[in-house]
């Protein structure tokens, strides 16, 4: 898609009421759905964090990041992501979170960003995050 018209379908997403748990349930595997409802995973006391969706312009099409993490021993090891990570306390929210560590991780700016809204939250069993995406 050229990424101005993508660029034009922004501003009708903006006010569009999200399908959160609906969707995710959708996509999830049977046994993940209820870890979906925040009565189950509030109790887990999850580390919060928050990631990046960003799209950019290439040769007049739209792209979007994704990152290969770093290999290691734990549950995430060598996925593939949006760039994104744990809350730091320098961070003054989940959007500097996910500023800070697109630039961190992939060497964005953060005002070279413009955030249009964040997306539903997410939570993920095997690692016990709350993931907030930008």
């Amino acid at each position: 898609m050229k990424f101005t018209d993508f660029l034009n379908y922004v501003p009708k997403i903006i006010n569009q009421e999200l399908p959160a748990f609906n969707a995710h349930a959708k996509m999830a595997p049977i046994e993940r759905i209820s870890s979906l409802n925040p009565d189950y995973y509030k109790d887990n006391n999850p580390k919060q964090s928050a990631v990046m969706m960003l799209f950019y312009p290439k040769q007049e099409e739209a792209h979007l990041i994704l990152i290969r993490r770093n290999e290691y021993p734990g549950v995430h090891s060598a996925q593939i992501s949006f760039p994104g990570g744990q809350v730091d306390a320098v961070d003054s929210d989940l959007k500097a979170t996910a500023l800070r560590e697109t630039y961190e991780e992939v060497g964005v700016i953060p005002s070279a960003i413009d955030v249009v809204m964040p997306f539903t939250e997410i939570y993920i069993p095997p690692s016990n995050f709350w993931y907030n995406l930008f």
